[in-house]
């Protein structure tokens, strides 16, 4: 086995290494004042069964993040294929996020994104700070799922399918 050869204090190398571990996408939206909000986060992992629990990390940085934690309810929707526009809507710095992206409010202000193959309506269960990210953990209070709809996969820094066997 060859020796190690890069620093994990690299962003860019740590960054390339990071792309290595496919993962789903998920988006993260919810009404602020009647508008929809929202972010792409490709962190979502599930936590607990009891209480429901589920964590997404935000970066600190995060102009969105601030917008959504102080609203009650925030609705996750786990992307499914062929929803790679919708992610990089989401995800860009533009004003309108939503203007090309589908989408349907619940009854308490969660944002839901039409086609997805989970959504989860949840609030903020607790805030751990995490290097130049938070890792915000969620509690889940309701739940649509589709597990037959193929997910939103990202990796390499680039989107792919999944294939079945």
């Amino acid at each position: 086995m060859s020796p190690l050869v890069a620093t994990p204090t690299d962003p860019a190398v740590l960054r390339k290494a990071f792309g290595c571990f496919p993962s789903g996408v998920t988006a993260l939206c919810a009404l602020d004042s009647g508008t929809p909000v929202g972010m792409a986060a490709s962190t979502f992992t599930p936590v607990s069964l009891a209480p429901p629990l589920v964590s997404v990390c935000v970066q600190d940085t995060s102009s969105t993040w601030p917008r959504l934690r102080k609203q009650s309810r925030l609705g996750l929707s786990v992307l499914a294929e062929g929803q790679d526009l919708v992610c990089r809507s989401l995800a860009g710095k533009g004003a309108d996020r939503f203007s090309d992206v589908d989408w349907e409010a619940g009854e308490q202000g969660s944002v839901y994104i039409h086609g997805a193959s989970l959504r989860l309506d949840c609030s903020v269960h607790a805030e751990i700070p995490g290097g130049d990210h938070t890792i915000v953990l969620l509690e889940i209070h309701g739940l649509r799922a589709e597990p037959d709809r193929a997910p939103l996969v990202f990796h390499g820094s680039r989107f792919r399918r999944l294939a079945v066997s």
